[in-house]
């Protein structure tokens, strides 16, 4: 099973793509979670680019999504929404054949960040992704947590991470079950 992750922060030393290479660590046996990290190389959407050919970024990322029986996605908090990179390239999926139905497990970083994950919530929805809401997890403060290593050694965050990707991967395995 081939899981693709997406962070929606570009920063160099980001909890959100720690969290998800932790989650490549704690993924269970069968489970294979490649991180995406093309989000900076899309362009800005714009409808009149989307036809027959779309940019080559654009045209790689929606083969990665196709090619993935699910999406994990963890994303920021910016001015009480979704991080403008994440949302850019979540638009260049809304009329791609490659995303309807796909399911979807969401991770927050933070507990204080609920505006940017009902906002997702939201616009996963309205794109016909298959969110399995057992799968999606909000994880305790990172605290000094700040890297995959730390993450993983630390239980607290470690546990619910990989209980998470074992839901996703078990309701990816049991479609019936995806839409949850």
């Amino acid at each position: 099973m081939k899981i693709l992750a997406i962070s929606g922060s570009l920063r160099a030393v980001s909890s959100n793509t720690a969290v998800l290479r932790a989650a490549v660590r704690l993924a269970p046996c069968g489970v294979e979670i490649v991180l995406f990290e093309g989000l900076a190389s899309l362009p800005f959407f714009n409808p009149d680019l989307d036809g027959d050919t779309v940019p080559d970024a654009v045209a790689a990322f929606r083969r990665l999504v196709g090619e993935a029986d699910g999406m994990l996605i963890s994303s920021p908090e910016y001015a009480r929404g979704v991080a403008g990179v994440l949302k850019n390239g979540l638009d260049w999926l809304v009329a791609s054949a490659e995303f309807p139905n796909k399911p979807v497990a969401l991770i927050n970083t933070s507990p204080r960040a609920t505006h940017a994950l009902a906002a997702l919530t939201l616009t996963l929805e309205t794109m016909s992704a298959q969110l399995v809401k057992d799968a999606c997890v909000t994880l305790p403060l990172l605290g000094t947590a700040s890297d995959e290593t730390a993450i993983v050694a630390n239980d607290a965050l470690a546990v619910p991470l990989r209980e998470a990707v074992a839901r996703f991967a078990a309701a990816i395995s049991s479609p019936s079950s995806t839409a949850s």
